[in-house]
């Protein structure tokens, strides 16, 4: 995020400084009562101010350089611009006089661009980041028609018509290629019929209007609501850990627990879930024959495995990209991603959609736990998308807002007062707050109080 928030903030400030307009600070997190760093450069060298709750006097002699800092909550980052009513300057905090280095004093095409800076920074870096994924990775993708086994369901699935095992053939008239492709059509589109192949027959399942907003609802937070149906077939065991002491190995392929019979790894797992800390009898095959053994679970519901994933069980399609066709595939990437977040937004503002709001901490969370360059390059080409996206939003106090006030300008000829852009500026921000208060809150109760 600190990434995403300097190529955000740098954006306003290069086309500020295209322009000739003073940039008075910049600077990564929020800095209230005091900054952790301050920097300036004047007299033809660079000064330093550390752990300071306002910058030495004598800077204050040299208000055309730009203060560099770095604040202390981890919320964001600002960059102030002179003569321009933000967050943090009030309009009576400036003079009557206006002067040329000033953003009031340029015309209104010219703040239109230094406002639109950041969101044209963040989306651009996105491109760039999947450019340079295609080029480095390519794409790999399980194809949909080699799951054989088909997918497993949630019951808001289940209660549409979907049964686990069941193949997706065709979302209306066409043949999805990825298991994504079919979960965004769900959730994004407007499907109205889902073929399945279900024990040899081809089923047209008729989806109900609410089914993704059932679904959205229902969800807990990472977990889909359709995965690849796959059989637990252990790929490692864990030293010193239940499984370890149950002797289990590699290769050995659980098909029961407690006299039930069962197949997919979802089956298993819920099992487990509904276990915790409990003895269970386990039925596997090892080669040919079937044993038995008595497994302690931990309070977490595991028992020590790593189970083979489902590209092991199907393969997988890699496609790779010269330099020249990763520009357009990057391209292409990204403007499929702003596409579908926008799409999203029709389920965000639902009560199922806003239980699913999320802080810092959520964003935290998608991050890989073991580190994979591919898996943190996407997302954060992900979030730069969601960041331009959601700062182009017209509410007073994002980016979005004063593109709103220019724009309106530009066409009435009229330009809004500083005064009343302080006002909308602090019921924006007031709302904002709120909004953050609330995810945050969400937050805490998905992860301390589950």
């Amino acid at each position: 995020m600190a990434f995403l928030i300097m190529t955000h903030e740098l954006g306003h400030f290069t086309f500020a400084k295209i322009f000739k307009i003073r940039v008075d600070q910049f600077y990564m997190f929020f800095n209230p009562g005091f900054s952790i760093l301050r920097m300036k450069r004047f007299d033809g060298k660079m000064h330093f101010s550390f752990f300071s709750g306002r910058p030495p006097k004598e800077w204050d002699d040299h208000p055309e350089s730009t203060e560099w800092g770095l604040g202390w909550l981890p919320l964001g980052g600002y960059c102030a611009i002179n003569g321009m009513v933000d967050e943090k300057t009030k309009a009576s905090d400036l003079s009557e006089e206006v002067h040329p280095w000033e953003f009031r004093a340029k015309p209104a095409w010219q703040r239109l661009l230094v406002i639109s800076g950041g969101v044209l920074v963040n989306f651009l870096s996105a491109i760039i980041i999947y450019i340079a994924i295609c080029f480095t990775w390519g794409k790999e993708y399980i194809p949909l028609e080699k799951a054989r086994y088909g997918l497993e369901f949630s019951q808001e699935m289940k209660d549409a018509g979907f049964q686990n095992g069941d193949k997706i053939l065709f979302i209306d008239t066409v043949k999805p290629q990825t298991l994504a492709d079919f979960t965004n059509d769900i959730l994004l589109e407007d499907v109205k019929t889902v073929t399945v192949e279900r024990d040899g027959q081809e089923v047209v399942l008729n989806i109900p209007k609410t089914l993704a907003r059932k679904v959205v609802g229902a969800s807990k937070q990472g977990e889909p609501f359709c995965n690849y149906r796959f059989p637990f077939v252990i790929d490692s065991v864990l030293a010193e850990t239940p499984a370890a002491a149950a002797g289990l190995q590699k290769g050995d392929s659980l098909v029961g627990v407690n006299d039930s019979t069962f197949f997919g790894f979802f089956d298993f797992k819920k099992v487990f879930m509904d276990n915790k800390s409990h003895d269970i009898d386990i039925a596997y095959y090892r080669g040919d024959s079937l044993y038995h053994t008595t497994v302690a679970l931990d309070s977490n519901g595991t028992m020590g495995v790593a189970p083979k994933q489902p590209y092991q069980f199907f393969g997988t399609v890699q496609e790779h990209y010269n330099f020249f066709q990763s520009i357009p595939k990057g391209i292409v990437m990204g403007f499929t991603t702003l596409g579908d977040y926008v799409k999203q937004f029709k389920i965000i503002f639902t009560k199922e959609g806003a239980t699913q709001l999320g802080s810092f901490l959520t964003i935290g969370s998608i991050f890989p736990k073991v580190w994979d360059w591919y898996r943190f390059w996407n997302m954060t080409a992900l979030l730069g998308i969601i960041l331009a996206f959601m700062n182009i939003i017209p509410i007073p106090g994002l980016d979005g807002g004063y593109l709103l006030f220019i724009l309106v300008e530009m066409i009435t000829g009229k330009k809004p007062s500083d005064k009343f852009l302080g006002i909308a500026n602090t019921i924006g921000f007031v709302l904002l707050i709120l909004l953050m208060v609330y995810a945050l809150g969400l937050d805490f109760k998905r992860f301390f109080f589950k």
